[in-house]
């Protein structure tokens, strides 16, 4: 296959395990659930970005690039495993965040500042002149940038979960689980159309559900477009025949809350039941709300206790520490 032939970094301890969450079914009164775990991909604490980064880092190098330039929020966990891909690379990394810094740093922004990134604050809505200006002026300076989007999320950072995919859909078949679906968080859209394209590939016939943390269906930005452009750009790279249009992905935005990066009890009540029935932790921006709309679709009878759910842990968990004042259990 010619995924095998495009430029890769290798930065993941790989595959990552699936776990049978025994406790976490039973006290949710539901589905039998099953956790793909790339929280434990190993690099600066684990995350789907780092899949992602494999492939944009490899790019980089091929094309001769000294730097990695991305952006984010304050506690943007792309921008923690960037940070720490160029350090596994030898490169020099530009993160661009939106927001004011803290007085004392934690979190993810903590980490950021541990390995070694340049930060550059700014207000969300500059974010991306601002990425393509630091871009520009460390060329002028003699670098050679390589940009990444937010999250990683494009053609190139998505066939890392096409990858991913075909991963899990081999650890299923020798596990003998045929789950009825697949449920992850979705935002910047390089995990869904890179899982929606991998599971075309794969032959994969169950449901992929991605449980937006910051995405809607309508309005002046709709997310379906950006994932179809984004798999079928990954299709074309993959020289795959594959075509997709809005209908190929499952998206449900009803768990948005006050809004990204806002959690509540939702959120709080995922990371508690989580913790305390497997030893498993989630972060509060993206795998608690996530698994917050699982444990409400489940009560809602949408998952039965006859259907195996497959959850993908994405990582996230250095954002609990930014929230220490918050989070109520």
């Amino acid at each position: 296959m010619i995924l095998e032939k495009l430029p890769r970094f290798p930065l993941c301890e790989l595959p990552t395990p699936v776990h049978h969450l025994k406790s976490f079914s039973a006290l949710v009164g539901g589905p039998s659930i099953y956790m793909k775990r790339d929280e434990l991909t190993s690099l600066a604490m684990g995350g789907n970005k780092t899949r992602k980064l494999e492939f944009l880092v490899g790019e980089a190098l091929a094309q001769g690039k000294d730097t990695l330039v991305t952006a984010g929020g304050i506690q943007s966990n792309h921008c923690r495993l960037t940070a720490a891909a160029a350090a596994r690379a030898g490169l020099s990394c530009h993160l661009v965040l939106n927001g004011d810094p803290p007085e004392t740093p934690n979190g993810n922004l903590l980490l950021d500042r541990i390995l070694g990134a340049q930060l550059h604050y700014c207000h969300r809505k500059d974010r991306d002149t601002t990425l393509y200006r630091v871009a520009k002026a460390l060329e002028q300076k003699g670098s050679k940038p390589y940009v990444i989007p937010v999250g990683g999320s494009n053609s190139v950072g998505a066939v890392g979960y096409v990858k991913a995919m075909l991963e899990l859909s081999a650890q299923l078949r020798e596990m003998n689980i045929r789950p009825d679906a697949i449920v992850f968080p979705t935002s910047s859209g390089g995990t869904q159309a890179g899982l929606t394209l991998g599971a075309k590939l794969a032959g994969f016939d169950g449901r992929l559900l991605g449980m937006s943390i910051d995405q809607t269906k309508t309005g002046d930005d709709p997310f379906a477009p950006v994932l179809t452009d984004i798999a079928n750009a990954a299709a074309k790279r993959l020289e795959s025949d594959l075509i997709f249009t809005e209908e190929d992905f499952g998206l449900n935005c009803d768990y948005l809350g006050a809004g990204y990066a806002v959690p509540g009890d939702l959120e709080f009540n995922a990371i508690r039941d989580l913790a305390r029935s497997e030893g498993i932790l989630l972060g509060p921006v993206y795998t608690a709300r996530a698994m917050g709309g699982l444990m409400d679709l489940i009560r809602k009878g949408v998952f039965k206790r006859n259907h195996t759910v497959v959850f993908w842990h994405t990582g996230g968990s250095p954002e609990l520490f930014a929230w220490a004042d918050q989070i109520k259990l």
